[in-house]
């Protein structure tokens, strides 16, 4: 099940109750998953689909409770691979679809087939309704992607200016949604984890949210062990490249002048790089005699680089393994 799929089951099982609350959600995922058929005698009917009967099942109840709207959920069963089944409620002109969408602000009148573009201010009157229209907009027409992807939230919409409303309606309340056009949509979209985080908790979906965060702790979390190990991994190499080239330096000088041929301070660090190629600058520096410290070990080693580069032409590398 994907991650958007669990996030809608959460918010269909959030419970009904609050008329306003319910008539905003409905309002909502009725503008974004329902389609209006005209009849003749000016009258209108309403089709919701939807691909989750979680949700089928919340309209169901909300237009049973709210309106006394009995209608039936049937399936439409999808013949084509991997493909989902689809819920259809129908709701007819003797049911009322006119009246429950001029009473959703979706209509403005029962004598008219034009739907208003905005959000009706009766719908949205409080935070709350702001809130609940959302949730009813994901349900409706809304996805998530898998946060271990990437992060995305969006609400697809068939109207440029309905969709900016949606924009202005989550915008209001500090989020930063933007819209793009997609084939013949209107797609209002967050990108940002905490928001979609912050929005996931508005509209009622905890677990979600609980279940982003975490995933984005963990990202973060290998992210900086990665970090960390190409880090080491890094200084590792330019370790063992140091402590090549100064075995070779040494070689040349060993090669041509001899060890002994070196002031008396450097060659004891020779001798040493010789024993133990392995050790670090710091580990060399503490075998010393008297012992000393990285810095002091490095600047030697750049003496006996120097002399070295004085004999390189001296001898090839094949003399020197």
């Amino acid at each position: 099940m994907s991650f958007s799929t669990e996030t809608k089951n959460e918010l269909s099982r959030m419970d009904i109750g609050n008329r306003a609350l319910d008539i905003a959600e409905l309002s909502a995922i009725i503008r974004l998953s329902g389609s209006l058929h005209f009849m003749g005698n000016m009258q209108i009917g309403l089709k919701i689909t939807t691909e989750l009967n979680s949700i089928a099942r919340r309209v169901f109840k909300i237009l049973k409770k709210e309106f006394e709207i009995n209608t039936s959920i049937t399936v439409n069963k999808n013949q084509m691979l991997k493909k989902n089944n689809s819920y259809v409620l129908t709701i007819t002109p003797e049911m009322g679809a006119s009246k429950l969408l001029v009473d959703l602000g979706i209509l403005d009148n029962e004598n008219t087939f034009i739907t208003r573009n905005d959000i009706s201010n009766k719908i949205v009157k409080e935070p709350e309704d702001a809130h609940a229209y959302i949730r009813g907009a994901f349900l409706g027409g809304g996805s998530i992607n898998d946060p271990e992807k990437n992060y995305h939230m969006e609400f697809v919409a068939n109207n440029e200016d309905y969709a900016y409303e949606l924009s202005e309606l989550i915008n209001s309340m500090g989020f930063n949604s933007k819209i793009v056009a997609r084939k013949n949509n209107f797609v209002v979209y967050l990108k940002e984890s905490e928001q979609i985080s912050d929005l996931l908790a508005i509209i009622g979906a905890t677990n979600a949210m609980f279940a982003l965060q975490n995933i984005k702790i963990m990202k973060e979390m290998r992210n900086n062990v990665n970090r960390i190990v190409n880090c080491e991994t890094a200084n590792l190499s330019k370790t063992v490249d140091a402590a090549v080239r100064q075995v070779e330096n040494i070689l040349i000088i060993q090669k041509t002048i001899g060890i002994r041929g070196l002031p008396e301070n450097l060659q004891e660090l020779a001798m040493l790089r010789l024993e133990y190629e392995d050790m670090s600058l710091k580990e060399l520096g503490e075998m010393l005699h008297p012992p000393l410290g990285k810095s002091g070990v490095n600047h030697r080693f750049k003496k006996i680089e120097e002399i070295a580069n004085r004999h390189r032409d001296e001898v090839s590398l094949e003399d020197l393994f």
